[in-house]
């Protein structure tokens, strides 16, 4: 009997004293990141059979187990990631802020201030400082466009070497978790789970996830798999893949993200999946969603404003001697790619000849910068040799047997099938199905644009043409204004024509003639047409005239070319109305083009694009951050140390350690009583 009291103590006391080394491991881990609450977990030991029934044997210690639940931690860790993306987005987000700077510091101001000096040039078309004033106001709107690309560019540059410092860090945690596995896979094979080094897998898991969008998967070993990217493998067992940052195969300044596999092959992981979540998907949402709409705003404002500025300026006179047409203001890209310097970038992956070189290639040529959107296309070869190309925006797609027209893939009313994005597509080679180039007709002229006109007399203040009323006409018609229209137009040639209005109904005709520097003539034309108040004389396709008042029959109104350009402003007019004029992003209709905005209301847009992007991913950030919150708390309260409760368990199993110990005490007292009795003591 005294036997069995000393077994059944010596377990109790076993039993109390590893609940309290237990208990103290909660207290001193209680502030640990991760550690998950243990408890002894005990049975009681089979009872002896005895003539009275089953005397208890006392307890067994069975196991340590922890407060966990899977499905809290796998919440956690999903929520964890989310907050990890909408927090870094933010972040990045609020950074692109300064590349489109509001007030003085801005584009919108820069271009108003260059129209500003537009009509003070017209109103003193011929001296020199309000010329350079042009000149200097045009410089800093180029700077400023300068300025914001070399800022998304940094921005670009700064993403890539952050994804490279995070791919460091998910190795060396993947790396550690596939080193648990086979810790705990080793251990657990023995009968017991390692709670500690479960808690420690568990918390690196819940800072991989800060990264990336992970899923995880439990073996029966007690490991877990770490998939990612959709499906890609991470960790499997003891084994961990490496990531590695790598270029795109279409933009060499982006980068992606691959898998390095044990056999050395990499597989191109899936941006867009890997966007899902973390830290990771926020910088590769940023560089192939954010970045990409703001580098393409600002290049189509540049294009589209230099190319009509460029167009004004070849419309007018200068004041050279003799007078020629004004030479460009800005950097001609419509020029240049026409020459064929813009191209498309060939896939990585392209089909190439025997020197390495892609055997095609894809030139884009401007034709309508007006039109050009602020967006980026992949253009891709298909089995028969035609072409899809795929706008980035937003994955519509265009159909195309050569490059030079393209048709909707799917037309929505009230859409028309044909698409003009503003430029066309030159191919060579011919390219093999499957190529793919990236299209950015825009996307590096905010970075390269530049004032080309350093003379001051370069600028064309002088319209190229007057119009003069008769002084005999009986009507009340006097001249508004002669603009030029047609790009054809050579403003070097002298031109002679007469508009003589037939009746008192607005119908008139109009006569003219070209002649070189010898007076001879080159070129004539008779047009014939209807005004009416509001409405322009149309000049035989090349000029517009727009009258105050009404003529009678027999009016006339003289054409010529103008004979002072030093004392005319009618091209400096024209520059300064494109303040008003719808020049950037326009709508082809087979009518003529429609829609638009003016330079300054694109950049508002700008503006108002970034801003809404930013106030989006604050709003997302705040619930995003609060959720992960409310799933810590909900994981903590099942597996978080709860001082005070562990403080009173200390007390209970203090009690039961030295309630154990008196039981042993009296099995001592019972065994010395036995040995004084069968001594005979």
């Amino acid at each position: 009997m005294a036997i069995s009291l000393f077994s059944i103590a010596g377990r109790a006391m076993s039993a109390s004293y590893a609940a309290l080394q237990t208990t103290s491991h909660n207290v001193a881990n209680a502030s640990v990141q991760g550690y998950s609450r243990q408890r002894v977990e005990q049975e009681a030991v089979m009872g002896r059979r005895a003539g009275a029934g089953f005397i208890g044997a006392g307890v067994n210690v069975t196991t340590v187990s922890r407060a966990h639940s899977e499905f809290l931690t796998r919440e956690a860790r999903s929520s964890t990631s989310l907050a990890a993306l909408d927090s870094t987005h933010l972040e990045l987000l609020s950074s692109l802020e300064d590349a489109f700077p509001t007030g003085e510091g801005g584009v919108g101001q820069a271009v108003t201030d260059l129209f500003s000096a537009f009509s003070d040039l017209a109103s003193y078309p011929a001296d020199t400082s309000a010329r350079e004033a042009v000149l200097a106001r045009a410089d800093e709107l180029a700077q400023r466009f300068a300025t914001a690309g070399e800022h998304i560019d940094a921005l670009q540059s700064g993403v890539v070497t952050d994804l490279r410092n995070s791919v460091s860090s998910i190795n060396q945690l993947s790396g550690n978790i596939a080193r648990l596995n086979q810790e705990i896979a080793g251990l657990q094979a023995q009968g017991q789970a390692p709670n500690d080094l479960l808690d420690k897998r568990d918390q690196m898991l819940q800072e991989l996830s800060g990264f990336l969008p992970i899923t995880t998967i439990a073996a029966d070993d007690g490991s877990v798999g770490v998939f990612t990217a959709g499906g890609q493998r991470l960790v499997l067992g003891k084994e961990a893949a490496k990531l590695e940052v790598q270029s795109d195969s279409l933009d060499p300044s982006r980068a992606t993200l691959g898998l390095r596999e044990a056999n050395g092959t990499v597989i191109r992981l899936d941006s867009t999946a890997l966007s899902a979540g973390g830290s990771v998907g926020a910088m590769l949402r940023f560089q192939n969603q954010d970045l990409v709409a703001a580098r393409n705003s600002l290049g189509q404002m540049a294009t589209a404003l230099s190319a009509r500025m460029n167009q004004q300026q070849a419309r007018g006179l200068d004041l050279g001697s003799p007078s020629g047409a004004g030479q460009a203001l800005f950097t001609d890209f419509v020029q240049q790619s026409q020459s064929g310097a813009l191209t498309g970038r060939p896939d990585t992956r392209n089909s190439r000849d025997a020197s390495g070189n892609p055997v095609a290639t894809v030139e884009i040529h401007i034709d309508d910068a007006s039109l050009l959107e602020a967006a980026e296309y992949t253009l891709e070869t298909q089995a028969d040799g035609s072409f899809v190309m795929t706008r980035g925006s937003d994955g519509e797609r265009f159909l195309s047997a050569d490059g030079s027209s393209f048709t909707r893939a799917t037309v929505t009313p009230p859409a028309t099938s044909d698409f003009h994005p503003g430029f066309t597509l030159a191919i060579s080679g011919p390219p093999a199905p499957g190529d793919r180039f990236l299209l950015q007709p825009v996307g590096q002229s905010a970075l390269n644009i530049r004032r080309v006109l350093d003379n001051p007399r370069g600028l064309a203040a002088s319209a190229p043409i007057t119009a003069t009323a008769t002084a005999g006409n009986t009507g009340t018609a006097t001249v508004g204004s002669l603009t030029v229209t047609a790009s054809s137009f050579d403003p070097t040639r002298k031109l002679q024509g007469t508009v003589t209005f037939t009746d008192d109904s607005g119908g008139y005709t109009y006569d003219w003639q070209q002649l070189d520097a010898s007076n001879t003539v080159v070129a004539s034309g008779t047009a014939s047409g209807t005004w009416a108040s509001g409405k322009a004389v149309d000049l035989d396709g090349f000029a517009e005239l727009k009258l105050s008042g009404s003529p009678k029959a027999g009016d006339t109104i003289g054409i010529a070319t103008t004979p002072y350009p030093g004392r005319n402003n009618g091209n400096a007019q024209a520059l300064t109305a494109l303040r008003t004029e719808t020049l950037v992003g326009r709508d082809w209709t087979s009518g003529g083009n429609t829609g638009g905005a003016t330079a300054t209301d694109a950049y508002a847009a700008a503006l108002a694009d970034v801003g809404t992007r930013v106030q989006s991913a604050e709003f997302a950030s705040d619930i995003s951050s609060a959720a992960a919150t409310a799933a810590l708390e909900r994981r903590d309260s099942v597996s978080g140390v709860d001082l005070d409760e562990e403080a009173a368990r200390l007390l209970e199993f203090q009690k039961s350690y030295q309630a154990a110990a008196k039981v042993l005490q009296t099995a001592q007292a019972v065994f010395d009583a036995l040995l004084d009795a069968t001594s005979g003591r």
